[in-house]
């Protein structure tokens, strides 16, 4: 009797320290972004403002312990289904958050979301994926493409700009870009100019855009690309003579490098690091502190993307097992984002304001982005009645 008993015991101490082990297993969570070469940056301020979160938790989202595996994707679509099929069918994550560039979420999407594995984007957001291709998997954090170039449209026409002269690089964000300013702009498109993706010299393109003589040039470059072609707009003797609207090519990852040669420049985002609320308060001095550098875009919504996720696996107490529960979780947006009004439209894209930013010095005399104007408020995008989603 007492060997049995002895059994008993053991057996259920046994099964005991087996649920406290188990209740301790990191919940996995994929990391796709660029984190090397011209455009690593952009992927490196994505994941650093992903994981200000989740260091400040102590390694948890909703009270779980976490474990991020990271990916760079090189801006390589077969990349980064590789990385995609090795987070999944090997490391068995049931989320995977960030992706940079729209030619890599064009890739994955559908793979991912096919799964049943939730894909919270905290960056790219091509005009398929908020149509018709859309999917109740997949929660975009940032903004749908188009929507930065159409607001650029309006404030063109606020400017009583007549002629604009177009460029960006040939993928589909950047034809996206174009589509939406093309979509608000009542002017005359007076070229509009596709150069390779990863083409670092302007000056031909540049040569020809000022022969043109626009009144305006709306232009989309992120990261590297950017840098290159806001220096030799400058170099060109461009600037302060035509005023140049850019999607991507100024922000807290390019700033740095392109510093008192970007004055004056504009760009657009839902968010900006001189917000006026306490939740962006916190985010910026948090980062700065950290990073010893000024927060770009895409460190904001990644910070956004862990406030979501850490809200929502706290609603199912860590059981994001359960599907329905979590996209339910995932669709109430139960947190404050850093850059203010949030909520998720039918086809789980933001529905948000959009501001006009110039590059300006800050109070600390340091170059960065100051907000001048907001043209949109609490906007849809323009693909969202192709969803089927309600």
């Amino acid at each position: 009797m007492k060997k049995a008993l002895l059994s008993v015991s053991v057996f259920f101490a046994a099964l005991l320290t087996g649920a406290c082990v188990s209740a301790q297993t990191p919940l996995k969570i994929g990391f796709l972004g660029e984190l090397s070469g011209p455009q690593g940056a952009l992927g490196q301020d994505q994941y650093d403002g992903f994981m200000l979160v989740v260091e400040r938790n102590g390694g948890k989202l909703g009270g779980v312990p976490v474990q991020v595996i990271k990916e760079d994707t090189q801006l390589k679509p077969d990349v980064a289904m590789q990385a995609v099929q090795r987070l999944i069918d090997r490391e068995k994550v049931q989320i995977i958050t960030g992706v940079t560039f729209s030619n890599i979420m064009m890739a994955i999407q559908k793979p991912v979301t096919d799964k049943e594995v939730f894909l919270i984007g905290s960056n790219a957001g091509p005009s398929p994926i908020a149509g018709a291709a859309c999917s109740p998997y997949q929660f975009l954090v940032s903004w749908q493409v188009d929507q930065l170039a159409e607001v650029f449209g309006v404030h063109a026409n606020e400017k009583g700009l007549k002629k604009v002269y177009l460029m960006a690089p040939n993928y589909q964000a950047g034809k996206d870009f174009l589509a939406g300013f093309k979509r608000t702009f009542k002017g005359q498109i007076v070229d509009e100019i596709y150069t390779p993706l990863n083409q670092p010299d302007f000056s031909a393109e540049l040569t020809q855009l000022s022969a043109a003589k626009p009144d305006g040039v709306f232009v989309f470059y992120p990261g590297g690309l950017g840098i290159n072609f806001v220096k030799q707009y400058q170099q060109a003797g461009l600037m302060g003579k035509i005023p140049l609207m850019s999607g991507g090519a100024v922000d807290g990852t390019t700033l740095p490098a392109l510093k008192e040669t970007a004055l004056g420049v504009l760009g657009a985002f839902p968010w900006g690091p001189d917000l006026d609320n306490a939740a962006n308060k916190q985010f910026v001095e948090e980062f700065e502190r950290k990073h010893n550098r000024i927060p770009a875009a895409f460190a904001a919504q990644s910070y956004d993307a862990a406030l979501l996720l850490d809200s929502a696996i706290a609603k199912v107490k860590g059981n994001v097992a359960d599907k329905k529960s979590f996209m339910a979780a995932l669709k109430s947006a139960d947190f404050k984002s850093v850059r203010g009004p949030f909520k998720f439209g039918n086809n789980n894209f933001p529905i948000q304001n959009f501001n006009i930013q110039e590059v300006a010095k800050d109070t600390r005399g340091r170059v960065s982005l100051k907000t001048i104007a907001t043209p949109f408020k609490s906007q849809a995008d323009s693909y969202h009645a192709l969803c089927a989603m309600k």
